[in-house]
């Protein structure tokens, strides 16, 4: 672990084996923290905070940059590890979340610089007022498995160009890109203390750093149950609470659409990174008289994907994350099967060694039924008809989540009425999952609150200061005379 400017082992001395979900097998071995290593991780960015925050924005702009220079050295490094933790295909952690991921950080460096207060004006008759945006203090930073590399810089490029300090929790499953990322800073200079990373599972590990009163912010992504006690622990001391959860995003193909255009995004959206994305197209919802249509070429297009070896260039997708999470996902597929939810494709588990599971493809559920209304979390999606503009509406806001969503259609008098009523962070036309540094990544409802990304994820983590200066230079004013008028 990365505590303050060492390298250091548990207090307790335990350590706890990293699973290949390829293969169910352990390849490495990290430390496992207790309260003692959370308080030591908090106290080390607690020194550390008044120096980062006092650091000019080109300052800290600078060791972004170069932290961001040192990652990319280390890419074919981050790469391996990133698909050997977490059994993402190869191509997508060299393709996509690595180099995404680097690009986030940059742009965090170049917004440290962008950070804007108000301009000064006089909003009150002899006095002018200016605003300053101010850093939190340490931020406890806790990530899912399913993007950890991508995820701690969501975090830690937001947080420290503000000026903030952290202390990082990677998931247990995932640790080792987290701490690749950790070692980096260390090597590279970065002061001691403004990244801490910690690993481990339970609440000897989360819950410490969310209850603890050196704390300021708490910014968590997972699963909306797991922020609720999120939320439950930091309102002990009213912490600031950053919460990016579960979705279920609806996939809205209207009776214009490009069926094969949709059909395409349709496989893309629901089975990247094995549908353990929380804005993956779970609820593929068609026009009645395109859905035979769509359904055809969106199983036939499914039964193309090859599910195999991360390391292959062969393999679409990876395996799911862990024997654990495969049985959840086994779960929500039987439970669907036993309420008699038509299956068009039956994908279910490889033989072999590994978590793997085949896309499975539910046709025609109802909207209130659990496989269309809870978040799976794996490439187990559901197709089903709408004959209305206003049914297809309802049933994309039907749910708790409100995360992504996406609508498919040539017209744009549709995509601008329906987007603006659909209720999610972020809502694609004609197209599923892109997203950018540049624009915010958040979301509605149980989804959570806050921003991944963008200059809004920059404002989340700082705390604006309204500065007042009198100008008249007058010792009795006349607004005075509401307590005193002194003769």
């Amino acid at each position: 672990m990365i505590i303050g400017g060492d390298q250091t082992a548990a207090a307790s001395s335990n350590w706890a084996s990293v699973i290949n979900p390829a293969t169910g097998e352990p390849f490495a071995e990290v430390p496992q923290a207790d309260y003692a290593d959370v308080e030591g991780a908090i106290a080390a960015a607690s020194a550390a905070f008044p120096a980062w925050a006092k650091l000019s924005p080109g300052e800290r702009a600078d060791w972004l940059y170069k932290l961001a220079d040192a990652l990319e050295a280390k890419t074919d490094l981050l790469v391996e590890l990133e698909s050997r933790n977490t059994g993402k295909p190869l191509k997508l952690s060299a393709n996509s979340d690595i180099p995404f991921a680097l690009d986030n950080l940059r742009y965090f460096a170049g917004q440290a610089r962008s950070l804007e207060g108000c301009a000064s004006a006089e909003y009150v008759t002899g006095y002018s007022s200016v605003i300053r945006r101010e850093p939190i203090g340490v931020v406890a930073a806790i990530t899912p498995w399913n993007y950890p590399f991508m995820m701690a810089i969501w975090k830690l490029g937001p947080a420290l160009a503000a000026g903030n300090t952290a202390v990082i929790k990677p998931a247990p499953q995932t640790p080792l890109t987290t701490l690749v990322l950790a070692q980096t800073a260390l090597e590279i200079g970065f002061p001691a203390g403004v990244i801490n990373g910690v690993t481990g599972g339970g609440p000897k590990v989360g819950e410490p750093l969310i209850t603890n009163p050196n704390v300021r912010m708490v910014c968590f992504t997972g699963s909306t149950a797991t922020g609720r006690r999120v939320m439950e622990l930091a309102a002990q001391k009213l912490t600031r609470v950053h919460l990016e959860l579960g979705g279920k995003a609806p996939f809205i193909v209207f009776a214009d659409a490009d069926v094969e255009a949709a059909a395409h995004g349709a496989v893309l959206g629901a089975y990247m990174n094995s549908g353990q994305d929380c804005t993956a197209a779970t609820r593929m919802l068609v026009a009645r008289q395109r859905y035979e249509e769509f359904l055809d070429r969106y199983v036939a297009l499914s039964k193309q994907i090859r599910v195999g070896d991360p390391f292959s260039d062969d393999t679409d997708m990876g395996p799911l994350v862990s024997a654990d999470h495969l049985q959840r996902v086994q779960g929500f597929v039987q439970r669907a099967k036993d309420a008699g939810i038509s299956v068009a494709l039956d994908g279910g588990t490889v033989d072999g060694p590994g978590y793997f599971f085949k896309p499975t493809i539910f046709a025609g559920a109802a909207p209130d039924s659990e496989i269309m209304q809870e978040e799976v979390f794996g490439p187990v999606p559901v197709v089903t008809p709408f004959d209305t503009e206003a049914e297809a509406l309802a049933m994309g806001n039907g749910v708790k989540y409100g995360l992504a969503a996406s609508v498919w259609t040539k017209d744009m008098a549709t995509a601008w009425r329906t987007t603006a009523a659909l209720e999610f962070g972020t809502v694609w036309v004609n197209d599923h999952l892109p997203i950018a540094s540049e624009m915010p990544h958040g979301g509605f409802k149980q989804s959570g609150f806050g921003k991944d990304m963008s200059k809004y994820a920059l404002e989340d983590f700082t705390i604006p200061k309204h500065i007042m200066f009198e100008l008249e230079g007058v010792a009795k004013k006349e607004w005075h005379q509401v307590l005193f008028d002194a003769q």
